[in-house]
């Protein structure tokens, strides 16, 4: 998305119009260059910063600073004069005094500005006030000549806890790209709000350096390397690295084709350096499948772009890592190669398969998204409307993705006056969208299972909802705000406050923690807390059903959320491998347990404020199918699978050997006769079981096999002598040939799907 086309939410417009423009004011100063390699800056007279390149050819103009203040608002400068100081360290520099309008008495704005090679070095240094608001500090730009484009991208590395565990990204800021047919130009900052920048200000927060000073910083690199490595240069790391492919997702379609990946390597230090490149290739079981190394000499400033390449399977995953070495510099990225065939779904509108949260910056296109949400069997997503962040509803419609609508922020306990402007808002709103399903806000039980407020939201909002969408003679279905975990204490009050007659559908969100998806204990032992088994999926998701066919109403049942985290080295938290076997039994289970539609959140690792910036810590952030540069995680394939197998499948009944710790669902389909899911509960619900007191935890790498016990069980094969098709939790098929009217099967903990056993494979 063009940064030029977002809307800007600060008000700049109004406030740089009716700014103060001080009388007379005049710039006679002389012109101030400053020359590096590749890199020419003008401070010109009226105050404003010119950046050549290398040919002289004008790229970028610095205009103007706009500070913000709690009580002065937003105030901008009118230009300044610029002159030739010395840094500390003996390089000239550009300074600049700004001249601020009458708006902003007392407050100083000074730019100091310096060249190395290929970059720019920009701070800006505001004084003046105790109420300076830094957080929303901006600059403006302006691209010179013609044909320039603006992108935005937030900016990670790749760390290693020194304890241990799996490697993870965590945040390096982010850059602003100018691009023109000949040139590149990266206005990098540690921080920024992309929905704060348009087409003239860039979001540039500054830091508090005292009571009433702030300052800001920034870096422009002129090259030709990626947005990565020219954050590498702006940082003055010793060594910036990036992996990538040029196929979306990193997604191929067929076994035997060649997946090419790319590395770039960005030489950040003062002189050239030999640098040597570290690679491999793994597949699901761990299996060292490509590596090597190669070496070169790397300028001081420039980039290596070095090539790979990997043979793809049938199905399936390969997890690839790219390490830059030059002395005792080390850098790693690390990202995941998939094979996912097409397949043509049949449900159609009766599928359950659903999306609640997918990349709102639809990277690396909307047309790609579309097609991988297809790909993947997603039929549905949670929120759509007009103006809503994603895919219009039109577009939606014309894929054969439905949608359903969800609007919060209901003002419980407001004046009348606030609830019926929200409840006329919304209600027009969600009828204008023609979703099927309006659900009415999102997790209001909290606090969890205090049964708080569950009279006030039926009273102000969901109540509300359903006389205006009688009256309105319209026929969409209504839910609940699906609730965080199934909290019946909640639900209690609800139905007593008269919400179970006025919904058509009852929604949960069954988070959880270090159980498998099929741990379900009594309700009477659920714990609470952020580690508490209220916490379990199977569980939540027996009891809702229990609910529904105690309170009636032919209800229902929606997993408007669910979630398998991956929040890395955290035992409450899934190993990717665990979120992908968990992913497909969930769905499974739902199946089973008659849920209408499942709702997996999100599509990508990404939380919506700063889409696509690395946060470790967040959980939220852990949720998605994908990792944060979209290529899948094994929970991508999990889910394709779960779609497939389950397209057009009817549940028959538990499987139940003699053996009680080997579990297993029935179904039948249309094309394949009955499929069956089994696994063993030999080592227990509990995951990651070994941890410590602390949150911390050393996730194993997703390759890595965590079950120690495999059980043999004997099943009754379709036939006395034929082939028995075995799908693993990302769908890589083995057979196993039946002798006898009888197959032996080896489970454990992770799910296993079989074509070509009995009805009743757990004949006795």
């Amino acid at each position: 998305m063009s940064v030029a086309r977002r809307r800007f939410l600060q008000g700049t417009a109004v406030a740089a119009g009716t700014a103060l423009i001080p009388a007379g004011a005049a710039y006679a100063a002389d012109p101030v260059t400053l020359t590096a390699e590749g890199i020419t800056l003008v401070g010109r007279s009226d105050g404003s910063v010119l950046l050549q390149d290398a040919a002289g050819t004008d790229r970028l103009l610095l205009t103007h600073f706009m500070i913000k203040d709690s009580v002065l608002g937003q105030q901008r400068t009118f230009g300044g004069t610029p002159a030739r100081i010395t840094l500390p360290d003996g390089r000239p520099a550009l300074r600049i005094t700004y001249v601020l309008g009458g708006g902003a008495p007392g407050i100083t704005v000074t730019g100091t500005f310096d060249v190395t090679a290929h970059k720019a070095h920009l701070k800006w240094e505001v004084g003046g006030s105790t109420t300076l608001t830094p957080t929303g500090f901006l600059f403006a730009r302006a691209a010179q000549g013609t044909g320039a484009t603006e992108s935005y991208e937030a900016l990670t590395t790749w760390e290693k806890d020194p304890r241990g565990g799996i490697p993870y990204e965590v945040n390096a800021g982010a850059v602003y790209t100018d691009t023109w047919p000949d040139a590149t130009a990266f206005v990098c900052l540690s921080a920024t709000t992309p929905s704060y920048t348009n087409a003239t200000w860039v979001h540039a927060p500054g830091t508090p350096t005292g009571t009433t000073t702030a300052v800001t910083e920034a870096d422009i690199v002129l090259g030709t390397m990626r947005p990565r490595g020219a954050g590498a240069l702006a940082k003055r790391r010793p060594l910036g690295i990036e992996v990538w492919t040029d196929q979306p997702f990193n997604l191929y379609k067929a076994a035997g084709q060649t997946m090419t990946l790319k590395a770039q390597v960005v030489n950040g230090a003062a002189a050239d350096r030999a640098v040597t490149l570290n690679w491999w290739a793994r597949d699901f079981a761990g299996t060292r499948i490509a590596g090597g190394t190669v070496s070169r000499t790397v300028a001081a400033g420039t980039a290596w772009d070095a090539a790979f390449t990997v043979t793809s399977p049938s199905q399936g995953i390969v997890f690839t890592e790219v390490e830059a070495v030059a002395g005792s510099d080390t850098a790693f990225a690390r990202t995941n190669l998939t094979v996912l065939p097409d397949f043509a779904y049949q449900a159609g509108e009766e599928s359950m398969f659903g999306i609640a949260n997918y990349p709102w910056l639809l990277k690396p296109s909307q047309d790609a998204v579309l097609g991988l949400m297809k790909t993947l069997g997603i039929k549905r997503v949670r929120n759509a409307y007009a103006g809503a962040p994603g895919i219009d509803i039109a577009t939606l419609d014309a894929h054969g993705i439905g949608h359903n609508v969800e609007l919060s922020s209901i003002p419980l306990g407001g004046t009348a006056e606030q609830i019926a402007a929200w409840a006329d808002t919304n209600v027009a709103k969600a009828i204008d969208s023609k979703a099927p399903y309006f659900e009415v806000a999102n997790e209001v039980n909290t606090p969890w299972m205090s049964g708080r407020g569950a009279d006030v939201y039926v009273r102000d909002g969901l109540r509300q909802v359903t006389d205006r969408l009688t009256a309105a003679g319209s026929t969409m279905k209504v839910m609940n705000a699906g609730l965080g975990g199934m909290d019946h204490v909640w639900t209690t009050n609800f139905h007593a406050a008269g919400g179970w007659d006025l919904i058509d559908a009852f929604a949960i969100h069954p988070g959880r923690g270090n159980f498998t998806a099929d741990y379900a204990p009594p309700v009477e032992e659920w714990t609470l807390g952020s580690t508490g088994s209220y916490w379990n999926f199977l569980g939540a998701v027996r009891k809702a059903r229990e609910i529904v066919d105690t309170y009636g109403g032919n209800k229902e049942l929606w997993l408007s959320e669910a979630y398998a985290p991956t929040k890395p080295n955290s035992w409450w938290h899934d190993t990717y491998r665990h979120a992908a076997e968990n992913v497909l039994l969930s769905l499974a289970l739902a199946k089973s347990e008659g849920v209408r539609g499942v709702n997996w959140y999100q599509l990508h690792d990404s939380v919506i404020s700063h889409p696509q910036s690395a946060d470790p810590t967040n959980v939220e952030y852990h949720t998605g199918l994908m990792n944060r540069d979209t290529s899948a995680k094994p929970s991508l394939l999990a889910y394709a699978t779960a779609a497939r197998v389950l397209d057009r499948a009817t549940y028959v009944r538990p499987l139940v050997f003699a053996d009680p710790d080997v579990k297993g669902l029935l179904f039948t389909t249309p094309d394949r006769g009955p499929v069956s899911f089994l696994w063993s509960r030999k080592d227990g619900y509990v995951l990651n079981a070994d941890h410590g007191d602390d949150a911390w935890y050393a996730s194993p790498e997703p390759w890595t096999e965590t079950w120690t016990t495999k059980t043999e069980v004997v099943a009754h094969s379709g036939a006395v002598a034929g082939t028995v098709t075995v799908l693993n939790c990302i769908g890589q098929e083995s057979t196993l040939t039946a002798a006898g009217g009888k197959v032996t099967l080896t489970l454990d903990g992770g799910p296993r799907i079989f074509y070509g056993l009995a009805a009743n494979p757990d004949w006795k």
